[in-house]
Formats: structure tokens, C-alpha cells, sequence
């Protein structure tokens, strides 16, 4: 069995020449005009917005992509003004590529130009990591779906979106549950639960991206200030989001490796779709972990995952940072990285929180891939942020081994 995954290539266009800079900005500025004509007339049928583009000099590939696009603007997305900078979209038959190991630039695009004879080819910068999905999409191995062509102050970017099967993961009767606990402190901490005894853990620091987040939040504000211009703002933004996205690909890709080593691996990770409604831990806390994109990193995590043939499952995030692991009663946070449970009949009494929420985590997935119901008596959660990370327990059969504080992995 196999099913289909879609995902964004992107690649950089080469420096291109002063007349072919020229026709790519003609295309964007004409796109443009077209969409915000199009919107503000308040055409939400295809061919309401025909009528409108028609005139425009564009290729058939951007018309017929804002006929399909602008309806869902109001409709579907709810705008009420748009955003000047919308890239150029275009639907899939733009997507003419071609290979030679022979230029400098092996990959190249055809560019759409309106009008017979006028389309011309620009090599591209491709994410080396996605060489691989490129060649699929020559060979027909992958489908080419939208494409979008974005500028920004030094360079062209260009995103495709591909479709392509990769083999359904098969359900093993004796799965390895793998919890991970996305956090602030801790950018990702993994534990393996094996007929539920948790397995050697992992964890990945988010010093580096607490770092930058902090960095550019400073960064931007005074540039703000001192009234500097946009394009700088949107330099300095745009090399943050470059780091932090960098990142994210980095942890993503070490947490899918961990669970690799472990036989018929099953990801578990939390259903964070309401994280920010569920967060009270002031302005300023909240502030930083809606900068930082847990559900980002997830999404990467299962991307990659499902490339390699394991299954992801989520389950219910209420609690994990503050339930014992061993006797799933609550418990505290006195400090960030420790949790403590009070129970004198559990065989923990400290424990590193992270690793604590991770075995939880992965202990609440069941043989058939279903969220386990968990409803505490009460809420015991903070109000003052001391645990705006999920905390993870760590189970052993030895007490003594069981009291992990892991000093080593603080940042």
C-alpha cells in the first residue's frame, strides 16, 4: 500500500541578466495588478475573474491560477485586504524543468512569458536535500502542483509544490512508541517506550533558537525605532527566519534518525492545534512561544517521517508536563528542568521533566494508533510560565536509576 505526500521544493534563481530581471519583475508587478483588480472588483466565481484578467498581458499559466485562487480569497480565507506582496502564482503547467550535470547550475526553469516564442530558461539554486524529489519530478515520479515566484530584495525565489506516493508504514503487534516533547529549554527531547519500559532518551537544546529569537526580536524593534527602511527591516527578518528555519530542519532531522534505531518505530507526538488558546503565562511569555513554531517543527518531523516509512500518531497534550510517568498521578515543576513527584508509594521522586513528558507522551498512544483518554481530577497546571515546556519522565525498574536530573542536558 502507498499513499500520496505533497511537499514545497524551493530553489533560488540564478542571478539573472538585466533583461530577463526585467521581464520577471513585468510578470510579478502585471500579476499584481491583475489579483488586486480582480479582488477588489469582488469576483468570487472562476469566470467573473476571467472576465477581469483577460485583458492582462500574462501567461495563460498566472491567468488560470487567479482564476482559481482569487474566489477562495474571501471565501475560503476570509481576507478583506490583500497583502502587496503576494508572489506570482501559477498553476502546474509553468512547471517545465530540465537537467544537464554539464551547466553550473544543473537544474533550470522555463519562465512563462505571454505571447508565442517569449519563454526563456533561468538555471536554479536547489536545496541540496531535495535534489532527489527534483529528478522525480523530471522523471514523472512526482507531480508538479502550484508554483510560486517571489522577490525579494537580492534575490528570486521560486516554490513548487510536488505530489508523490511513498510506502504506507505497516502496523507492527509490537510497535515502539517513540514520544517527543517540543519545548523552549529543550527544542525536542525523544523518549522510546518498548513494552513499556522507556529506552535511552534524547535531546536536542534550544539555546541557539532562543538565542535568535531574542536577538531578532531586539534587532527589529530598534531598527523600528530609529525608522530604518523596510527593505532593511526585511533583510535582517528574513536572515532570522533563514537561521531559525535552518534549525529547524536540523532537529527535525535528528529526531526522525533517533527513532530509526529503534525496531517498527511509531512517532507519538502532541496535538498542539490549540496551543495558543491554552497558554496563560502572561504577555511577555506568550509572546516568545507564539514567535517560536512548534507546530512547524512537528510538521517537519512528521514530513520527514513519513518519507522514511514510519507512522505518526498524535494524542492528547493536556498534562504531560506535570504527570508522574511511573504512577501517572500529578505532580510539580519546582524548577524547569525537574519534576517531582509526591507520591510516597512511586518509585520517583525526581526526575528531568522533559524526559518525564516524553515517556508520557508516548504512553498515551494505544496498539491501534488512538489517543488515550486521560482526564485528571483537577487542573494543577502554573499560571506563571515556570513550565511553559512539556515536561517528560523517564521510567526504570531500579529506583535508584529512576531519579534522573541529567544535569548534562541543561542549556
Amino acid at each position: 500500500m502507498s499513499e500520496t505526500v505533497t511537499k514545497t521544493l524551493q530553489a533560488t534563481l540564478a542571478t539573472p541578466t538585466t533583461g530577463k530581471e526585467q521581464r520577471l519583475q513585468r510578470l510579478l508587478d502585471t500579476y499584481r495588478d491583475a489579483l488586486h483588480d480582480a479582488f477588489d472588483a469582488g469576483a468570487n466565481t472562476m469566470s467573473a475573474v476571467n472576465d477581469i484578467v483577460t485583458p492582462y498581458d500574462l501567461p495563460y499559466q498566472a491567468k488560470d491560477a487567479l482564476k482559481s485562487y482569487v474566489p477562495k480569497l474571501r471565501d475560503t480565507y476570509n481576507a478583506e485586504e490583500l497583502d502587496d506582496e503576494h508572489p506570482a502564482r501559477l498553476v502546474n503547467r509553468a512547471a517545465t524543468f530540465d537537467h544537464s550535470a554539464e551547466r553550473d547550475h544543473g537544474f533550470v526553469w522555463q519562465v512563462p512569458q505571454p505571447g508565442r516564442g517569449t519563454n526563456f530558461w533561468i538555471p536554479l539554486q536547489i536545496n541540496p536535500e531535495q535534489e532527489s524529489l527534483w529528478f522525480d519530478l523530471l522523471d514523472g515520479d512526482a507531480t508538479a502542483g502550484e508554483l510560486r515566484l517571489q522577490r525579494h530584495r537580492t534575490s528570486w525565489e521560486l516554490h513548487v509544490t510536488v505530489e508523490y506516493s511513498v510506502e504506507e508504514p505497516t502496523e507492527s503487534d509490537d510497535p515502539t512508541y517513540i514520544g517527543f516533547d517540543v519545548g523552549e529549554s529543550a527544542l525536542i527531547t525523544g523518549c522510546a517506550l518498548k513494552r513499556d519500559v522507556p529506552r535511552k532518551p534524547m535531546l536536542v537544546s534550544g539555546s541557539r533558537a532562543r538565542h535568535l529569537r531574542k536577538e531578532m526580536h531586539t534587532t527589529l524593534k530598534r531598527l523600528q525605532e530609529r525608522d530604518a527602511a523596510q527593505w532593511r527591516i526585511d533583510e535582517r527578518f528574513d536572515h532570522y527566519q533563514n537561521a531559525l528555519t535552518d534549525i529547524v530542519e536540523k532537529a527535525s532531522r535528528e529526531a526522525v534518525e533517533y527513532a530509526r534505531q529503534f525496531e517498527d518505530a511509531v512517532i507519538v507526538l502532541e496535538d498542539l492545534s490549540y496551543i495558543r488558546e491554552h497558554l496563560d503565562y502572561g504577555k511577555w511569555m506568550n509572546r516568545r512561544l507564539h514567535n517560536w513554531a512548534f507546530a512547524r517543527l512537528q510538521g517537519r518531523i512528521e514530513d520527514k517521517a513519513t518519507e522514511v516509512g514510519i507512522r505518526v500518531e498524535y494524542v492528547n497534550a493536556a498534562y504531560t508536563s506535570q504527570t508522574c510517568h511511573a504512577c501517572g498521578r500529578l505532580g510539580r515543576r519546582d524548577e524547569q528542568a525537574e519534576f517531582v513527584c509526591p507520591h510516597d508509594d512511586c518509585h520517583v521522586s525526581e526526575f528531568q521533566a522533559d524526559i518525564n513528558a516524553a515517556a508520557n507522551i508516548a504512553r498515551r498512544a494505544n496498539p491501534w494508533g488512538e489517543s488515550v483518554r486521560w482526564e485528571p481530577g483537577r487542573d494543577d497546571s502554573p499560571r506563571d510560565g515556570s513550565a511553559c515546556d512539556s515536561a517528560t519522565v523517564h521510567r526504570e525498574t531500579s529506583e535508584k536509576l529512576s531519579q534522573m536530573r541529567l544535569a548534562a542536558y541543561s542549556d
